[in-house]
């Protein structure tokens, strides 16, 4: 089976003229599955595909960024590209593929069950307190995941969805694979440093362009804070109450004019650096998805953002 030849950026015919491999190094270019025979440019069709660098001498100054992308969901144009296929680790943008693998095989009425496995005691992990024999449902769960990025929840949906912490983790690495994100390996659900837990900026833009097909998803990556309350084993209520790690969504920093931020998620470790991933759109409602990593402080992953988003008028 030969790849055809073509450009090194947008979607369609790829730019190799060689026979397939399965374990190609760009991750857009693999199959679903071996089984199925699939070339890559059918897999390819519908995804933004770049190859290398997209750049120009008039692109943003992603000085202090060591990894970035902008994708154009309506043409399927990659408009910025900087060292989107480098692994590298992502620290809480983990938890997109975490919710994604838990819509497709949960229900978000179902009642979840923490075990000893929600205490996390790494420092500077952001935890929401749960205890073993607390609970909450699902739906809690993923607001709680994604609103506050507390590494516990992430524990609590693994072990509930997948049945145990380390199957939950396979599927989460079965998933990338069939989107075609062979550049990762997850090893946790909650993005928590380890040498062999990694991705790429454009692995990411393909898990989160799956995750943003769900309206439930969409929703939760909007909200600004979200308050509740789940129970513990006596059936006591604990009252959960925080805002959205996102600044964007916060006020503190302003989308460029006619771009409006819908949501996203961050993710920050020493390994990592700062992290962010968002959906936007502009102002005929074509949507993007943007994505940063290993920013070297908050400020930097904010303001390259913007400028990041600057070039959707370009």
């Amino acid at each position: 089976m030969l790849l055809t030849a073509g450009g090194s950026t947008g979607c369609g015919s790829l730019p190799y003229d060689m026979p397939y491999q399965a374990d190609y190094d760009v991750s857009s270019f693999n199959v679903v599955s071996r089984e199925e025979k699939r070339t890559a440019a059918p897999f390819a069709s519908g995804l933004c595909v770049a190859a290398r660098d997209v750049v120009s001498d008039e692109g943003p100054d992603m000085a202090q960024v060591e990894a970035a992308g902008l994708f154009g969901l309506e043409n399927r144009e990659v408009l910025y590209a900087k060292n989107i296929h480098e692994r590298l680790h992502p620290a809480s943008l983990t938890k997109v593929m975490t919710a994604l693998v838990a819509l497709e095989n949960g229900q978000l009425n179902q009642t979840l069950t923490a075990s000893d496995a929600v205490n996390i005691t790494e420092s500077g992990a952001v935890l929401c307190g749960l205890k073993s024999g607390d609970t909450m449902t699902l739906d809690q769960a993923l607001r709680i995941l994604l609103v506050y990025s507390a590494n516990d929840v992430a524990m609590l949906i693994a072990e509930n969805i997948g049945g145990s912490v380390e199957r939950f983790v396979e599927m989460m690495n079965e998933k990338a694979h069939a989107l075609g994100a062979t550049n990762t390996s997850f090893r946790n659900p909650h993005g928590l440093t380890d040498s062999e837990h990694y991705t790429t900026a454009y692995d990411l833009y393909l898990i989160f362009n799956a995750a943003v097909k769900y309206d439930t998803f969409n929703e939760i990556i909007h909200m600004s804070d979200y308050q509740t309350a789940f129970y513990d084993r006596d059936g006591k209520e604990k009252a959960f109450d925080k805002q959205n790690s996102n600044q964007f969504l916060r006020g503190e920093y302003q989308a460029p004019t006619n771009v409006t931020v819908i949501g996203g998620k961050t993710g920050t470790t020493s390994a990592a650096g700062n992290c962010l991933i968002l959906l936007t759109r502009d102002e005929n409602s074509s949507l993007y998805i943007s994505v940063i990593l290993r920013a070297e402080g908050p400020d930097v992953v904010y303001g390259r953002m913007v400028d990041l988003l600057d070039e959707i008028h370009k």
